[in-house]
């Protein structure tokens, strides 16, 4: 499962483009209040049976702990429990009562908002994180430019987003996604909303299994109480465990064949 932030990131072999145009013209019909209502049952849901896990433990700590130091203003959207910045002096908005109680129990400022309209005032942070989110909006250009708005000139954003939308398989939809991205189209939004990229990496935690994807999904439809228990107390661990070091490269260049893809980038001055 990919998704909205420490979901379950699985991926399949596309079965062909036509049945993943197919699936993507199906997100688009959905409104912005289907697919926040979808979002809403997955992850309360998820979050409910979960525990936080700390930043430290993802393999983006390095990066973020380099950033964060420069940083002192800085704000992560829709963490659920996967929070990526420290949990001290960063500001989180996220959709999920289950997922702002843990955070607010950790002593980190957590507050209930959407990514297209976010609870804060312009120019304010200095870092910004949005992972795992962008996808799952009808808006995006709403959502991106209300990025802009709150970075300050010269602000670091970090985002995560699926990639390739021939990649698009029923999980998609049933994670509550709305599209995947071109390459081309990505760095085109975000430029006209004021971000450059400067560096990307292969991103996720995907096993290849389409096995494994149709498995995972048959238990969140049919049980989803026993799934939820199984991400959160084995394969998320697991995926951890055995997390790979980011490897980066500047821009944006060659991203055949990648299924989710890490960005930073530059606010303009």
């Amino acid at each position: 499962m990919s998704r909205r932030r420490g979901t379950f990131m699985l991926r399949s072999t596309p079965s062909g483009d036509h049945a993943a145009m197919s699936h993507a013209s199906q997100a688009a019909e959905r409104s912005d209040a289907d697919l926040v209502d979808a979002n809403r049952g997955f992850y309360e849901s998820l979050w409910a049976a979960a525990r936080l896990v700390e930043p430290q433990r993802f393999n983006t700590w390095p990066l973020v702990l380099e950033l964060a130091a420069a940083a002192p203003r800085r704000l992560e959207v829709a963490p659920g429990l996967r929070p990526r910045l420290p949990l001290q002096d960063t500001c989180f908005i996220d959709l999920s009562a289950a997922a702002l109680r843990q955070l607010r129990t950790r002593g980190a400022a957590a507050m209930h908002g959407l990514i297209g309209a976010l609870p804060c005032a312009g120019a304010s942070f200095d870092l910004v994180c949005a992972f795992d989110i962008l996808e799952h909006v009808v808006d995006d250009e709403a959502a991106l430019a209300e990025l802009d708005r709150v970075a300050a000139p010269g602000a670091v954003l970090l985002l995560s987003v699926p990639l390739h939308p021939q990649a698009w398989t029923p999980f998609d939809d049933f994670v509550g996604h709305y599209r995947r991205y071109e390459p081309a189209q990505l760095l085109e939004r975000l430029a006209r909303h004021g971000f450059q990229v400067e560096r990307s990496a292969i991103y996720g935690m995907q096993p290849k299994s389409s096995r494994l994807l149709d498995l995972g999904q048959w238990y969140l439809t049919h049980q989803r109480e026993r799934a939820m228990w199984w991400y959160n107390r084995v394969f998320m661990p697991l995926a951890l465990r055995f997390q790979k070091p980011l490897q980066w490269r500047d821009g944006l260049d060659d991203a055949a064949g990648v299924d989710e893809v890490l960005l930073l980038c530059r606010h303009r001055a």
